[in-house]
């Protein structure tokens, strides 16, 4: 299938938004072996419009059209559409009940706006959108199959998983392509590629390993190609996998604090946080998966030293001999937390993110950490000299998995932070 991509909007030229829809549509049909060949982006233009879509729509099998189907006058994709094909603009029902409907869910009350988005190329399809006001366009242009979708990402993709993908599917084949995405912390890519070279010198050509580095989860990706991709995906799998060892969360998507909460609901287990340098980061990130209520009671973000006093007993004097990032008082935060919040285990942070309050003694970078339980609490301190924004991401981070290690009953640290411990 030659499949070619139209977005549309002068947010995308100007910079004001980013693009991630492309990236997005490019990830959903990876799985059957569709690629993009040709992105091209316009502004809101007529005739710039016009002028790509003929072009494209005679060089593919499938033009998918992103952006420009909203209320607002610089919306022209249907217009645009309508003059391609030689049709007239009207009054799509299909779309006007859609809108009804909608607005009536929301409570909102249908203006002259709206119904600018009922207003398609006669004769055209609609593609459902269960998330928005604005349905999508299907049509043809000789050939070429044209769907065009609004720019909303969260409407684009249910739109991609439920009416576009399964279109495509009954009118294409499929390459028979499976893909295992796995998530790994504490592991760079080059290390995983030296690992792998090693191990496994003779890497077959037909299991394409690729990584996409994010922070602060790699994406590890396995695909095979072929009617029996399935058997060698799981071969390859299991070997990648005992290479990664411990460093392995899951199978993606996933993040650290869902492996978390996930290994602590299996174990019984409640979990607590006390932060400064983090500013809550770690409690938030727990909070922020579905049914974390089940096993975080809570957190305490004490930045300041008084409340660190009042709220978590941290002794005067060790602050004031030791000073706030120190392995005393990371030490007595988690105790504290523990007994606030009555959990089993906790992880307390206290550094210097900067990118002032550093000394030679303790420079920025510095962070001491503690977890555990009150039986069997580590601590240990680190050193991440990066800006603030990344410093807060790596301790959130890197507290998170040592929680993680702790329920598993995994010894060491990850690689990555082997390599930073102060």
């Amino acid at each position: 299938m030659k499949l070619q991509l139209l977005l549309t909007g002068n947010e995308l030229m100007a910079g004001d938004t980013i693009d991630s829809n492309s990236a997005m549509i490019a990830e959903l049909i990876t799985d059957y072996g569709w690629r993009i060949g040709k992105k091209v982006t316009v502004g809101d233009n007529l005739q710039l419009l016009e002028n790509q879509i003929r072009s494209l729509a005679a060089e593919c099998e499938v033009l998918i059209i992103n952006g420009g189907l909203g209320p607002t006058v610089d919306d022209m994709t249907s217009l645009a559409l309508a003059k391609v094909t030689g049709n007239t603009i009207c009054e799509h029902p299909e779309a006007l009940a859609h809108l009804t409907q909608w607005c009536e869910q929301k409570g909102f009350r249908l203006n002259a706006s709206n119904l600018k988005q009922t207003m398609l190329p006669a004769g055209c399809d609609i593609i459902a959108n269960t998330r928005g006001s604005a349905v999508g366009i299907r049509l043809t242009i000789g050939n070429c199959l044209v769907l065009a979708t609004p720019g909303v990402p969260s409407e684009l993709r249910a739109m991609m998983n439920d009416e576009i993908i399964p279109l495509l599917k009954r009118q294409f084949e499929s390459d028979y392509v499976q893909t295992q995405r796995l998530a790994v912390f504490g592991l760079g890519e080059s290390s995983i590629q030296e690992m792998v070279n090693a191990a496994y010198p003779d890497w077959p050509d037909d299991v394409e390993l690729g990584f996409r580095a994010s922070m602060p989860v790699l994406e590890v990706k396995l695909t095979t190609y072929g009617q029996h991709a399935g058997e060698k995906l799981g071969e390859w799998r299991s070997k990648i996998i005992g290479l990664i060892g411990d460093h392995l969360l899951g199978d993606m998507p996933l993040t650290i604090a869902q492996a978390v909460i996930a290994t602590a609901k299996q174990h019984k287990l409640s979990l607590c946080t006390a932060e400064s340098c983090t500013g809550g980061r770690i409690a938030a990130e727990l909070t922020g998966v579905p049914g974390s209520s089940t096993v975080f009671p809570g957190g305490i973000v004490s930045y300041s030293n008084a409340l660190k006093q009042q709220v978590l007993g941290v002794s005067e004097s060790s602050l004031a001999s030791e000073g706030a990032v120190s392995e005393t008082v990371a030490r007595q935060m988690a105790l504290g937390a523990l007994q606030v919040c009555k959990a089993d285990l906790v992880v307390a942070v206290t550094g210097i993110a900067g990118p002032d309050g550093g000394t030679t003694e303790k420079p920025v970078g510095t962070v001491w950490m503690a977890w555990g339980s009150r039986d069997d609490l580590r601590v240990e301190k680190f050193f991440l000299p990066v800006d603030r924004g990344l410093f807060q991401t790596l301790v959130t981070a890197l507290g998170l998995d040592l929680l993680r290690r702790h329920i598993n009953g995994i010894p060491g640290r990850p690689e990555l932070m082997t390599r930073r411990r102060a």
